[in-house]
């Protein structure tokens, strides 16, 4: 099942207030894929879609439609911070970085 992180979820949550959208969640889609597997993509959404499953972390809710959800069942949405950055990530469970073995660019 998908799950959130902690640090995600508060991350989620002050980004929807600063953007006076508290109440609303996340959408997390499938955007296309390649070498690496599925690309997924994050929106902000006033509420589920009919037939929507609905994923919900210290009061953040995230939506996924049944596609989405089939690639996302056992993967773990985080936020990092690190000298490159920060940002959402979406990591295999268990918190183990995404990895492609096929050699393309563009993987993260």
């Amino acid at each position: 099942m998908l799950q959130v992180s902690d640090m995600a979820a508060e991350k989620a949550q002050e980004i929807l207030k600063a953007e006076g959208k508290e109440g609303w969640g996340l959408r997390i889609f499938v955007q296309g894929g390649g070498c690496c597997g599925p690309s997924f993509g994050m929106d902000i959404d006033e509420k589920a879609a009919e037939g929507d499953h609905t994923v919900e972390k210290n009061g953040l809710k995230i939506f996924v439609d049944n596609k989405s959800m089939e690639s996302l069942g056992d993967k773990e949405i985080d936020f990092i911070k690190n000298e490159q950055g920060e940002g959402f990530v979406i990591n295999s469970s268990g918190g183990a970085a995404p990895s492609c073995g096929s050699g393309c660019s563009g993987c993260e």
